[in-house]
């Protein structure tokens, strides 16, 4: 079973910056892909990045590509969302999730962390 673990939410104003991480354990990550959600109060939980389990390809939805960039380190078995030039509109609630079989870009992964707040002040 793998357990994950969220941090590094908070509140931020407009323009700043802040690093999710999401740590892992009961399993080493090295042969899963990660990926990150966000779910906003009335919206549906949506996929915004994915990492390949070899670090190697990565996806990004149109909402956050060219501002947010996913990483993972294999040594500390922990995934990261580096999230840049944040705007209000990516205030939610924001999940990482694992998976040793989902295709990058999908979102039908196998483990889930319990999420971090993320709010940005206008």
């Amino acid at each position: 079973q793998v357990q994950l673990v969220e941090s590094g939410g908070g509140l931020v104003q407009a323009g700043g910056s802040l690093r999710l991480s999401c740590a892992a354990s009961g399993r080493t990550l090295s042969n899963y892909a990660m990926g990150w959600f966000r779910q906003a109060p009335g919206k549906k939980r949506e996929l915004i990045a994915g990492i390949a389990w070899n670090g190697g390809r990565t996806y990004y939805s149109d909402s956050v590509k060219g501002r947010f960039t996913i990483s993972r380190d294999k040594t500390k078995n922990t995934g990261y969302l580096e999230m840049n030039s944040l705007k209000p509109e990516d205030s939610a609630v924001y999940y990482c999730a694992a998976s040793n079989n989902v295709p990058l870009g999908r979102s039908e992964y196998d483990y889930w962390g319990q999420g971090t707040q993320v709010t940005v002040s206008s």
